[in-house]
């Protein structure tokens, strides 16, 4: 995890929102369609492993992105990702739509993009990750870039890195070391 702002000054105890793109930042980015047209996705387990122990800890996870994407729908209900924002065209907007409707501060909210579509939203948070193959100008946005690409952990990079941060990673993985 590289921290690009020389004196990052934040309680990282405030962040309990993980906002996530999904092209570029849960994929690698790359859209498989079969000879139907029917969308394949490819998911990185530990990615989706480390935002069950986020929700274990009692955190809310979300996903802005602009694409309309069954396979989406369906990988968000198997991690219990209740916020689902597809077809999101206008991501901020979704944002402060996300903030009003469910009392959140942007301060609480760390977002991880990838693309100059995620730039408006990376400006706003109180936590902005670019994933390690972000566009330049979305690395230029960002408070943290992971060392790990989107798709191959970036998202675990950054959840591991909040949990300890925060104090809770003892609690949610102690089944695992008992």
């Amino acid at each position: 995890m590289i921290v690009k702002k020389e004196k990052l000054k934040i309680d990282f105890n405030k962040i309990n929102q993980l906002i996530l793109d999904v092209d570029g930042v849960l994929t690698d980015g790359t859209l498989f369609f079969d000879s139907n047209g029917s969308e394949i996705k490819g998911f990185n387990v530990q990615d989706g492993h480390g935002i069950k122990l986020w929700q274990r800890a009692g955190n809310t996870t979300a996903v802005i992105t602009g694409r309309e994407s069954k396979v989406v729908s369906i990988r968000c209900a198997d991690l219990g990702i209740k916020f689902v924002y597809q077809s999101a065209k206008d991501k901020l907007k979704i944002l402060n739509e996300h903030i009003l409707n469910n009392n959140v501060k942007l301060s609480e909210i760390c977002y991880i993009g990838d693309e100059l579509v995620d730039i408006p939203v990376l400006k706003k948070v109180g936590l902005a990750v670019a994933v390690a193959n972000a566009v330049p100008d979305a690395l230029d946005c960002a408070d943290i870039i992971t060392e790990k690409s989107g798709g191959n952990g970036a998202v675990r990079e950054v959840i591991d890195f909040l949990l300890k941060e925060k104090g809770e990673w003892g609690t949610v993985t102690n089944r695992y070391f008992e």
